[in-house]
C-alpha cells in the first residue's frame, strides 16, 4: 500500500477524535497545490525545539526534522537572530559580485572538511547535479574519456531532477520519466566484486568510468550504512584508476552521523562531497565541494541564480558555528547510541515483527520483518495519533531523524511511544 493510500483510508484525529481542524482548509489546499506527496492530514503551524504544534494546537515531538534537515530543531535563537540580521543588512544580490557571507561559510566548510573548493545552490539534487557535471567535463578534459559513466548503487536516492533520478538506483522514481540520462550504470551496494567487475566490463577497450557516486549511509534506501572494508577498497580502486570517488553526504552530512561528515566515518576522504539538508538548518542551501584538483570549472560554465545569497549562506554559519559551539557533536553520539539500545530492546521484545535496528548518530532505521503486512506507514501513521513524528525510508523500515539537540528525556518519550504503537499495531 502506498504511502498516500495510507493517509487517505487512515485519517488521523485529535484527542477529542474529531478531524483535522476546520481552521486549515486541505481541500483548499489540494485544489490549487500539486499531489506530488501523499499527505497525512496534519497541518503544522509553528515549532520550539524539538516540538512542532499543528492547527488544532496539538503537540508532537518531531522525530523528522523535516527529513533530516532542522539541525537545531526549530525557532532556535542563533538561526533567529541570524535570519533577522541578515534580513536587516542584506538578503540576496547576485553571484555577479563578491558575497562576504559566501565566502566565510566556504571557508568555514574547508577548514571543517577534506575540500577545497566549494559551490553553492539551494538544495541536495542541485548539489549532486554540479557535482555529476564537474565529473563529466574532469573526464572529458583531463582523462580523455568521450563518452563518461558514472557508476551509483542500487536503493540509492540522490534527487528528483532528470540526472539526479537518474543517478538514483530506484526504478520507481524513474518510471515514467524516460528517456532517462544516459551515462550511469548501477551496482549493489557495499559489494566491492560487483564494482570491480563494472569498471572492467565497462572499460573493456576503452576508458569510460569516470566517477563513482555514493552515499556513505543509504538513507532514502532503507538507512543502510556502509562497510569499511569497502569504502577503503573503492578509495583504493579509484586511486589506481584515476576514477573520481564522490560522496553523496545530503542526509548524512553535517553532523547527523555524530562526526561532521560521514565519510569521517569510513576512514575515507572522497574526491567531491556533497551537502544540503542539514547545512543550513531549514533554510534553503546545498553545496557542491571538490578537492582542488578536481576543481575544472570556469566562468559561465555553471551557476545558480539563488545559490549562495547572503541569507541562506549566514544562516548556515550560523547553524556551523552552533554545531561547533555548543558541542553538538557529542549530543547527537550519545543520543543517537541511547535511541538505538532502546529500539533493539523493542526488537527483542517484538521479534515477530522487528527484524533489524541500524543506523550511525542519529540517523537511524528500525526494518519491519518483509513477510509479514505490517509496513512502515502503518507505524508512522499510529506515532503520529500519539504525538511522535516519524518517516518511512521505503516499505518496511522507519526512520528516526530528530533533530541534534535533541534530549536524554526526548529520547525516552519517543522510546516509550514506539513501544506502545507496536504493542497497538501488533495486536492479532
Amino acid at each position: 500500500m502506498s504511502l498516500e493510500t495510507l493517509v487517505q483510508q487512515h485519517p488521523i484525529t485529535s484527542e477529542s477524535g474529531s478531524a483535522l481542524s476546520s481552521a486549515f482548509d486541505a481541500d483548499s489546499f489540494d485544489a490549487v497545490v500539486m499531489s506530488t506527496y501523499g499527505r497525512f492530514p496534519l497541518a503544522l503551524e509553528r515549532g520550539a525545539g524539538c516540538r512542532v504544534w499543528d492547527t488544532q494546537g496539538r503537540e508532537y515531538l518531531d522525530f523528522v526534522a523535516g527529513i533530516a534537515t532542522c539541525t537545531l530543531g526549530h525557532a532556535h535563537p542563533a538561526m533567529v537572530e541570524a535570519v533577522t540580521r541578515q534580513m536587516q543588512k542584506l538578503h540576496h544580490v547576485s553571484n555577479l559580485y563578491y558575497i562576504p557571507e559566501q565566502g566565510e561559510l566556504a571557508k568555514w566548510i574547508v577548514e571543517h572538511s577534506c575540500g577545497d573548493r566549494v559551490f553553492f545552490c539551494n538544495s541536495g539534487a542541485e548539489a549532486n547535479e554540479a557535482a555529476i557535471k564537474l565529473a563529466r567535463k574532469y573526464a572529458h578534459i583531463l582523462l580523455q574519456i568521450e563518452r563518461p559513466i558514472i557508476l551509483t548503487t542500487h536503493s540509492s536516492f540522490h534527487g528528483r531532477t532528470l540526472a539526479t533520478i537518474t543517478a538514483t538506483g530506484q526504478p520507481k522514481y524513474q518510471k515514467n520519466f524516460d528517456p532517462l540520462v544516459p551515462g550511469f550504470h548501477y551496482v549493489p551496494y557495499n559489494d566491492i566484486a560487483a564494482v570491480e567487475a563494472a569498471i572492467s566490463e565497462l572499460d573493456e577497450g576503452d576508458y569510460r568510468v569516470a566517477a563513482i557516486l555514493i552515499e556513505p549511509l543509504q538513507g532514502e534506501g532503507g538507512v543502510r550504512p556502509g562497510d569499511v572494508d569497502y569504502f577503503q577498497k573503492l578509495r583504493q580502486i579509484c586511486d589506481e584508476t584515476g576514477v573520481l570517488l564522490i560522496f553523496d553526504e545530503v542526509q548524512v552530512g553535517m553532523g547527523r552521523s555524530g562526526k561532521l561528515w560521514g565519510y569521517e566515518y569510513l576512514g575515507v576522504e572522497p574526491d567531491i562531497f556533497t551537502s544540503a539538508k542539514g547545512l543550513g538548518g531549514g533554510v534553503p542551501i546545498g553545496a557542491m565541494i571538490s578537492k582542488k584538483f578536481c576543481d575544472v570549472f570556469q566562468p559561465g560554465e555553471h551557476a545558480s541564480t539563488f545559490g549562495g545569497n547572503p541569507l541562506a549562506c549566514g544562516v548556515a554559519l550560523a547553524v556551523c558555528q552552533t554545531l561547533e559551539k555548543e558541542n553538538i557533536l557529542q549530543n547527537v553520539q550519545q543520543r543517537g547510541e541511547q535511541l538505538r539500545t532502546g529500539l533493539r530492546v523493542l526488537a527483542s521484545k517484538y521479534p515477530n515483527h522487528i527484524v533489524d535496528v541500524r543506523g550511525w548518530g542519529l540517523i537511524n532505521g528500525m526494518e519491519l520483518k518483509a513477510d509479514i503486512e505490517l509496513t512502515a506507514g502503518d507505524v508512522v501513521k499510529a506515532a503520529i495519533n500519539e504525538g511522535l513524528l516519524l518517516v518511512p525510508a521505503g516499505a518496511k523500515v522507519i526512520r528516526f531523524v530528530p533533530p541534534l539537540i535533541v534530549s536524554e528525556k526526548e529520547v525516552d518519550t519517543a522510546l516509550q511511544i514506539v513501544d506502545k504503537v507496536m504493542a497497538s499495531v501488533t495486536v492479532s
